[in-house]
């Protein structure tokens, strides 16, 4: 496919992944259910606008045989350009619906489900999601008053988890992305480049892409904390230059067609104290450790258990999960909000899952972020990079 068809997959691929999603909602007794969250959207129809700053939604029901894509009129033909939907499903709400206080989407929303008789019964909505509000569900209750409403915020998610051979050939592309990105962020940390204009250099990287694929925007901003910054994970840029004797964290994503695949790397600029160094190599084989024992049937917790054993013989303590489920997203978040590695997480690793490892340790003062993007394959947890791990010393 070239970078400009639309849709993103086949229709026979958004079918697929429709009747999958029909599977878990009969099983949860659902009738309906509404997505806001836009990587939801864009699974299950191919919808892909900057338009996620106002209310939209697709809209499942057993009763229908597409999903209906709901949102702002103007973002009509998007949906036309980027879904496989035919123009009844595809339903634009007036202007003034756009952020008034007389007037709510979802009122549209409700309106448009009795009209196609699918307004009553067992309605899945996203209550925990990033783009569901307390209002959207308010106008849905008053609006839809035989139904009754469920949380599905993660049932798309799980169906996301396990990414298809089509998935994959994107994620594979966003690997490349992000190795050449990462080259380019480590190239930018210098004495005296200030932080800002490595950031920009990251941008240009992701954007361009590699000759056979043009990179995406990543949900997340390059973090790139420096010197005490380090001792926290999420910290992006300032005017600040970097500084000999500080170390610099690099957490990115190569993006391709809203594919992220993250990696993260840490780079000192001159002889790095022992603490550091010492830290690093640990780091590493606990990484590798933790890879090398993500084989299919292996529970998350197993994963992270065998990462911590590794810390553990050289007493560092990591409290916060070392990885989570990685693929198809949109702001704010690359994560997908299903797995976590970590004790307690029973979830079994099946092929095809994605999942970002993401060992950080961050102290008082200091920290360190060595990481990976590994494709659960059904004879073990595959690298999606080819990029060196140690510490980087400049």
């Amino acid at each position: 496919m070239s970078g400009h068809d639309f849709p993103a997959f086949s229709i026979d691929e958004y079918r697929a992944r429709l009747a999958r999603v029909r599977t878990r909602m009969q099983a949860g007794g659902l009738d309906a259910l509404i997505t806001t969250n836009p990587a939801n959207m864009g699974y299950l129809t191919g919808y892909d606008g900057w338009s996620f700053y106002v209310h939209q939604c697709v809209i499942v029901s057993l009763a229908l045989d597409e999903p209906i894509w709901v949102g702002r009129g103007m973002d009509a033909n998007a949906a036309r350009v980027t879904t496989w939907l035919s123009d009844n499903s595809i339903v634009g709400y007036p202007d003034d619906y756009v952020q008034s206080l007389e007037r709510h989407p979802m009122d549209f929303v409700a309106d448009l489900m009795k009209s196609r008789s699918i307004g009553a019964g067992n309605i899945g909505v996203e209550k925990d999601g990033y783009y569901f509000t307390a209002g959207s569900l308010e106008h849905l209750l008053a609006g839809l008053p035989y139904a009754s409403f469920h949380d599905t915020t993660k049932l798309i998610a799980w169906v996301k988890c396990v990414k298809s051979e089509a998935e994959m050939a994107l994620m594979r592309d966003a690997a490349r992305i992000s190795e050449k990105t990462m080259a380019v962020a480590i190239d930018m940390v210098r004495p005296g480049v200030r932080q800002c204009d490595a950031a920009a250099a990251i941008l240009k990287a992701q954007v361009e892409g590699h000759a056979d694929a043009g990179g995406d925007y990543p949900a997340i901003m390059p973090m790139l904390p420096s010197g005490i910054g380090t001792s926290t994970p999420h910290l992006t840029w300032t005017d600040a230059p970097f500084r000999t004797g500080e170390a610099t964290i690099l957490e990115l994503a190569g993006v391709r067609r809203r594919y992220h695949c993250p990696m993260a790397r840490t780079v000192h600029l001159g002889p790095p104290p022992a603490r550091l160094a010492d830290t690093a190599k640990v780091v590493v084989e606990g990484l590798n450790t933790a890879i090398a024992a993500a084989h299919p049937g292996v529970v998350c917790e197993e994963v992270e258990a065998a990462w911590r054993a590794v810390i553990s013989r050289h007493g560092i303590v990591k409290d916060s999960r070392m990885g989570y489920s990685c693929g198809l997203a949109y702001p704010p978040d690359w994560g997908e909000g299903t797995l976590s590695l970590r004790p307690g997480d029973r979830t079994e690793l099946e092929p095809g899952m994605t999942i970002h490892v993401m060992p950080g340790v961050w102290l008082d003062d200091w920290g360190i972020e060595i990481s990976e993007c590994v494709h659960i394959t059904p004879d073990g947890a595959r690298r999606l990079c080819n990029f060196p791990q140690p510490l980087v010393v400049k």
